[in-house]
């Protein structure tokens, strides 16, 4: 998705705060630097180390990431959010993008797996699998472990992609590492010590939006879990939005339905409208 055309009339005192430093909210920032927003943007951020994508943020002059500060309380009332360390920030606007979490504990081995949680995943996973194809000579035969949406994209893009999926509902107690490099998981190894093999293993495990700073700020979440947003992005609290796997549209995480770019720009727009937009005068006494 192309980036909000330039806008020049925003105030230069527009404070935009982002709660979480994942791919959609690194989309965002990116996305309001190239519509040369004019006001301050900080990053809260529930990392303690300083990835390269965070640091080039970073260092652009309207952007301060603050690394190990998680927002930990909202108040919507004055606009602020406090971080887990005591800092508090004043905000004109708020984008909540804390994304989600797996609902069980990680499979042992499962960093050697391709993993599907968001569309985004799908070409990351396409271009393993074409590397797993080169190598092999043939079409492989994948491994697919999960239930629910996100298993059923992951189906749709291996299969698309010339894969030959074996779907299990059941859950591995471990991965079993591939022959050669290029193949870094080959199948999965049951509690029951039986196993599936196969050329690949892609995880689409179920996940739940991290929604837990949302609903204790009183914003209204889904009962699946998520920040309910309109198609606008907007939260049920003014001033507030909500982008990524934390928010949840219609009842479907997100990140089901929209990859992190086109959310981050369609949210950038409306952010930058609404900070156009003069702050009402208070009523006279």
């Amino acid at each position: 998705m192309s980036a909000p055309a330039p806008s020049t009339s925003t105030s230069p005192a527009t404070r935009i705060v982002i709660a979480g430093a994942g791919p959609a909210a690194q989309a965002l920032v990116s996305q309001l630097d190239r519509a040369r927003f004019a006001g301050t943007i900080t990053v809260l951020s529930n990392r303690d180390d300083t990835p390269g994508e965070l640091l080039e943020l970073a260092l652009l002059p309207q952007v301060s990431v603050r690394f190990g500060q998680p927002a930990s309380h909202i108040d919507p009332e004055n606009r602020t959010v406090a971080t887990a360390d005591g800092m508090e920030f004043s905000y004109d606007q708020l984008v909540i993008a804390t994304g989600s979490a797996p609902v069980a504990s990680p499979v042992e081995g499962a960093s050697r797996c391709l993993s599907y949680s968001t569309i985004d995943d799908a070409a990351r996973i396409g271009e393993a699998v074409s590397e797993v194809t080169k190598e092999l000579g043939r079409r492989p035969l994948g491994i697919l472990v999960g239930t629910g949406a996100a298993a059923g994209q992951a189906e749709a893009v291996l299969r698309a992609r010339g894969v030959r999926p074996i779907r299990t509902t059941a859950r591995p107690a471990a991965v079993v590492p591939g022959i050669s490099a290029g193949l870094a998981a080959s199948g999965v190894v049951f509690e029951d010590g039986s196993s599936m093999n196969g050329d690949l293993v892609v995880l689409a495990e179920e996940r739940v939006s991290r929604d837990g700073l949302a609903a204790s700020a009183g914003l209204q979440t889904a009962a699946t879990g998520g920040i309910v947003i309109s198609k606008d992005f907007r939260t049920s609290v003014p001033g507030i939005w909500a982008i990524g796997d934390a928010a949840a549209f219609d009842g479907v995480r997100l990140g089901l339905l929209v990859a992190a770019a086109s959310a981050a720009g369609a949210c950038a727009t409306q952010l930058l409208g609404a900070a156009s937009v003069p702050a009402a005068l208070p009523a006279a006494a």
